[in-house]
């Protein structure tokens, strides 16, 4: 039985659910809230140490301006108004990614809540906010050459925005997209990859479960035979 430490997810087809539903996409984005809450909740009921969401990437900078106000907005409320849920969770909130460009309200937002749950250790709970992983290695690479150090496997990983997190045992992603989307491309070297049909509002833990369960009897050999 393969223990679980660390998913992450690729939480697509927000806005697709928003216009299936007759609604609009920013209302497709409200709902996958509630599959946030839902999974954050189910991870730590599984005793998963730490969940990397795929929340906005240096691609998504493309949708429309109103788009990227509301997500920004809207995590912006989410981490107000959660906050001290989080808190009594003992969770732990960090951000990676490209950070100092995004908007100070939401460099704010980010600031106060890492400080406030700094010391907390049930669950990390790791947002990808403005993140690229092909910027991640390039940025990687500077900092080893800067430091004049060799430039190996180990040194990139120590200089990821991820260098502090254990490797990743599973990623979902929702939407019926079979893609990466330039999400963790060196740190998914041996992960066990589960793509979903399910628009991220309607995956459920059910759904969650079935994969837990899938990835507890899968033989992993990273790389042996």
């Amino acid at each position: 039985m393969n223990p679980v430490k660390h998913v992450a997810i690729i939480m697509d087809g927000n806005g697709r659910w928003g216009i299936k539903h007759k609604k609009s996409r920013n209302a497709g984005h409200r709902a996958g809230l509630n599959t946030v809450d839902l999974i954050i909740n189910h991870c730590i009921n599984h005793k998963i140490e730490f969940l990397t969401l795929y929340t906005f990437s240096t691609e998504n900078w493309k949708r429309p301006k109103n788009e990227i106000v509301f997500l920004f907005k809207l995590l912006e409320n989410f981490l107000k108004k959660k906050i001290n849920k989080i808190i009594e969770k003992d969770i732990k909130l960090k951000f990676i990614g490209e950070l100092s460009k995004l908007p100070k309200k939401i460099q704010k937002s980010k600031k106060l809540s890492k400080k406030k749950t700094i010391k907390k250790k049930k669950l990390q709970v790791n947002i990808a906010l403005n993140y690229g992983s092909k910027i991640e290695l390039i940025k990687a690479i500077k900092k080893i050459k800067k430091k004049n150090i060799k430039l190996n496997e180990k040194n990139i990983d120590r200089n990821l925005y991820t260098k502090d997190l254990p490797d990743l045992d599973i990623l979902i992603r929702t939407g019926g997209t079979n893609r990466l989307s330039n999400f963790l491309l060196w740190q998914l070297s041996y992960t066990e990859i589960f793509f979903v049909k399910k628009l991220w509002p309607d995956f459920k833990a059910n759904d969650f479960n079935k994969i837990l369960n899938k990835f507890k009897n899968i033989k992993r050999n990273f790389g042996s035979i």
